[in-house]
């Protein structure tokens, strides 16, 4: 039903309940060759905003092969890639030995880590589906520190990888074989802020949320916002080229992103950390690390522009009947709300019920088809909350809002928020999530998700879709009880040529890590990739850094020692 705006302003205190206990629903599905029933534990949000989701090991797939499965997931229940991937070669590289650990504790006493147990999480990807094999994990504080590690594994020819968080979602961050790990989990100093330039400068392993709440103290906002705040290191941010939900409104970091500084594959320090907003001097460096997932060097150091932060913030959950509507809601917000529309989220029928079913979540509105998201943020409140209300009049009264409702105050609209962003814990409780994370034009955004559903029909628990419309960004899922042969074989390469074949891209902000990579000419073309390998052999000629990631046949150097 439809609702004044005056309603709206008052409707979500009276209808939105967080409840706090725990049900267990068991599941049961069999498409495949076995069957296989999981225990699905509810966790909930709390009432103050404050509370966090239950974090369970996810059982998203890889695109090659299955690891070891079971109804919870840790990291000594995944095989290892490389005993999955039989196919898959390792390169012609050293193997850490006594004398190379000696070697490493000289330079980082008290931080080399060997012991099995501590290595089991850093060898194994957040989501549990690809394990390396690492025999040393090598915490750094300093980029000297960094310097002399990567030298002294580039003379040694080890492989290395580099490793913030450990929240990428295409194992990216994890070995493959044995490669050397390099965190940045101790290199998390915030050396500087301007609160008139709003220029950050600080370490790469600097947690997002931790930086958020600093620069919030000088009236400032990071420039991205993702789910994984609470644990993704800003180096790793800046390696992948996080989006998130605030893109609409501050652009990638290829644009935020003001300097860094790295560590290249022989050891030498490239100094780029400039603060400046313009420096038209020679070729813009920086970009090139900007989304190159660790495989051209280590950031070690960020600068960055944030943005002033809002004095008023305000959400509005809307039901509606079509995607067409959804879109049409869309160009009204841009119509009325303009500068201060900071996100624009959808989440299809299905979504919601996965976080009702899974998560014992609640929403403020019935059910509907799909469901929008609006955030307005700005410098007036009074004004803000006025322009939002008179969108939500305006596609209401044409219909293409069925009903709504708007939070000002910081609870409520962090519990609208969790509806959208508890998506990815929700699927982990089906048992296997075979994730997908494209762009597409606007007019065919929605029609994959359609196709797709259409398509595995029984081969799945659930397809769900919901993403960042504002930026052409769908997140498209699928889960399974466990990972079935059959359904991947409908799922790829079938997703892949589709999104192709509309112009779309087959990544829009996860990256391409170690489970895309061969899938890159279906976004790149053959003389753009072979641009890029040209790129990576002049930097990495030994193929040292990251290997087995982004790019697809690219030949390691050779032992020149």
């Amino acid at each position: 039903m439809a609702v004044n705006g005056s309603h709206l302003l008052n409707v979500y205190r009276h209808r939105l309940i967080f409840q706090g206990h725990n049900a267990f629903k068991k599941l049961t599905y069999s498409p495949c060759k076995t069957l296989a029933s999981f225990e699905h534990g509810h966790s909930l949000i709390s009432g103050k905003g404050e509370g966090s989701l239950k974090k369970t090991p996810s059982p998203y797939h890889p695109h090659l092969g299955s690891p070891v499965l079971s109804s919870v997931r840790t990291s000594s229940t995944v095989a290892l890639t490389s005993s999955r991937l039989t196919s898959l070669t390792r390169g012609p590289y050293s193997v850490v030995n006594d004398e190379d650990i000696q070697f490493f504790n000289k330079v980082l006493e008290g931080r080399v880590i060997t012991d099995k147990d501590e290595l089991e999480s850093h060898n194994t990807d957040w989501l549990k589906t690809v394990k390396g094999n690492s025999q040393v994990l090598l915490r750094p504080k300093t980029t000297e520190e960094v310097s002399a590690i990567v030298k002294y594994c580039h003379d040694r020819y080890l492989a290395v990888v580099p490793q913030g968080g450990n929240t990428g979602l295409v194992g990216g961050s994890v070995p493959v074989f044995d490669e050397v790990i390099i965190s940045t989990q101790l290199m998390n100093n915030i050396i500087s802020i301007n609160p008139v330039s709003g220029a950050l400068i600080c370490q790469a392993g600097c947690i997002l949320e931790t930086l958020d709440s600093h620069v919030q103290e000088h009236g400032l906002t990071m420039p991205l916002d993702l789910g994984a705040k609470g644990s993704c290191h800003i180096g790793g941010n800046v390696a992948t080229n996080a989006g998130g939900i605030r893109l609409l409104r501050y652009g990638s970091l290829h644009g935020t992103v003001l300097g860094l500084e790295a560590v290249l594959p022989d050891g030498e320090i490239m100094d780029c950390l400039t603060p400046l907003r313009k420096d038209n001097t020679g070729y813009d460096l920086k970009q090139l690390f900007i989304g190159s997932e660790g495989t051209l060097g280590i950031i070690t150091k960020v600068s960055i522009l944030c943005p002033q932060k809002p004095n008023a913030v305000c959400v509005a959950l809307l039901g509606c009947e079509s995607f067409q509507k959804v879109l049409d809601i869309f160009v009204a917000c841009k119509s009325h709300l303009g500068e201060i529309m900071s996100a624009f989220e959808f989440m299809d029928s299905q979504t919601m019920q996965l976080v009702k079913e899974n998560l014992s979540m609640t929403s403020p509105l019935v059910d509907y088809p799909f469901y929008t998201l609006v955030e307005c943020s700005g410098s007036n409140g009074t004004h803000d909350e006025e322009k939002l209300t008179k969108m939500l009049q305006a596609v209401m009264d044409d219909g293409a809002a069925l009903d709504g409702t708007v939070a000002t105050d910081s609870t409520k609209i962090y519990n609208i928020w969790a509806l959208r962003e508890s998506c990815a814990s929700a699927l982990m409780k089906d048992g296997y999530n075979y994730k997908y994370d494209v762009s597409l034009p606007l007019e065919h955004f929605y029609t994959l998700a359609e196709v797709m559903r259409e398509r595995v029909k029984n081969h799945a628990i659930r397809t769900v879709a919901y993403g960042h419309v504002g930026d052409g960004n769908l997140h498209l899922n699928f889960t399974t009880a466990e990972y079935c042969p059959a359904t991947m074989a409908l799922i790829e390469p079938f997703i892949y040529d589709w999104v192709a074949k509309h112009r779309g891209s087959i990544s829009a902000e996860h990256g391409l890590g170690f489970k895309k990579r061969q899938f890159i000419y279906h976004s790149k073309t053959p003389s753009a990739v072979a641009l890029m390998a040209t790129i990576k052999k002049a930097v990495d000629p030994r193929g040292i850094m990251n290997p087995y990631k982004v790019l697809p046949e690219v030949t390691n150097g050779e032992n020149e020692s």
